[in-house]
């Protein structure tokens, strides 16, 4: 077995740290050499669940690289802080995974990017529903042809609010989120809340990927903020192509959570081609088809999952080993094609007009 590599967990503001600390945990090539963050209580569970010793954590992430010097950083900070977070890691020169969304605006994105290129090492973006097993088979199908030339990308995605799970997707009484709402970063504008910043970025970035890396022309978005919040809780983005309007539609507050049963619009894509339409939908073993010549619609089975594509650690340990390049959607240069559509639709939202994609 090859050296192992060392993975350090810093910052625990989004619950998706014990997920992927988890995958590490699991992984027989990787060792988990630290955990930081400011509160030492948001890592007792993840300490306990992964036997780290309390040697091991850290409420100081310049220490804990320092002490543990990792291969690789798992960041899941609050979105408005991914900026500041990639530039004071990355002169320690590991590879930084950086939880989904990529940044909260454009200019930490590029922040981003040039810290990484100068440093040199590799940076990804995680996109959770880039590893559903329904959304990569779509694009292979895409890929192979299946449905001709991408004409419209059509998204609705979301959950019943961020506080009403954590890791684990454990579920988190209704009561119990409501008076986390006020003290949490995901209700906050300055920190990156709000439902755009939370599910935009997976539809217009996944969106990107089966447009083959094409940019939009223009975007329009309207948001429901409502009375009291600081941010929205529902938003539709449409974006303009040269082949035609896609649409992108985040929500906090479905029916049901996705995940443990499709809500009413279903959680997913349906992708429109010049040959043919998909309809794939998150967590289902089937994505269902039409092609010129079978066109009603069929069922055809979701590729299994193998390695290195079995989930994100996996992944990514593998690109580190083989010095392979980052593709797809956790691609920074991908990612920021989302960022562009992202923050063009928040301007187009606060103003009230169509805006062209800013660059």
């Amino acid at each position: 077995m090859s050296k192992p590599i060392k993975i350090a967990g810093v910052s625990f503001d989004h619950m998706h740290m014990g997920d992927l600390l988890r995958m590490a945990h699991e992984h027989p090539e990787v060792e988990i050499v630290g955990i930081a963050d400011e509160d030492p209580q948001t890592m007792v569970a993840a300490a306990k669940r992964f036997q780290i010793p309390e040697s091991a954590i850290f409420t100081d992430y310049h220490a804990c690289m320092e002490a543990t010097k990792p291969d690789l950083v798992i960041i899941c900070a609050a979105t408005g802080k991914h900026g500041d977070y990639v530039e004071q890691l990355a002169p320690y020169g590991a590879h930084l995974h950086v939880e989904k969304p990529m940044a909260s605006s454009l200019a930490d994105a590029d922040r981003m990017i040039r810290a990484v290129e100068k440093y040199g090492q590799k940076m990804i973006v995680n996109w959770p529903l880039a590893w559903y097993p329904p959304h990569r088979t779509t694009y292979r199908l895409i890929s192979e042809g299946h449905i001709g030339d991408v004409l419209e990308v059509h998204y609705y995605d979301g959950n019943r609010g961020p506080l009403r799970h954590i890791a684990g997707k454990e579920e988190v009484p209704a009561e119990e989120a409501e008076k986390l709402k006020a003290e949490s970063w995901w209700y906050r504008k300055d920190s990156g809340g709000g439902s755009l910043n939370d599910y935009l970025g997976y539809g217009v970035t996944l969106g990107t990927w089966y447009h083959g890396g094409k940019a939009p022309i223009d975007v329009t978005c309207v948001e429901l903020t409502p009375e009291g919040m600081e941010v929205d809780e529902h938003t539709i983005t449409v974006a303009r192509y040269d082949c035609g309007l896609s649409k992108f539609e985040t929500r906090w507050g479905t029916f049901t959570d996705p995940w443990v049963l499709q809500p009413q619009p279903k959680c997913g894509f349906v992708v429109v081609g010049t040959e043919g339409t998909i309809s794939s939908y998150d967590s289902e073993n089937v994505i269902r088809v039409q092609t010129r010549a079978n066109t009603e619609t069929h069922e055809i089975p979701v590729d299994p999952m193998i390695p290195p594509f079995e989930n994100v650690v996996q992944y990514f340990v593998h690109i580190i080993q083989t010095n392979g390049e980052v593709t797809g959607p956790l691609m920074p240069a991908m990612s920021r094609v989302g960022q562009q559509i992202a923050d063009t639709a928040q301007i187009s939202a606060a103003e009230k007009r169509t805006v062209p994609l800013i660059k």
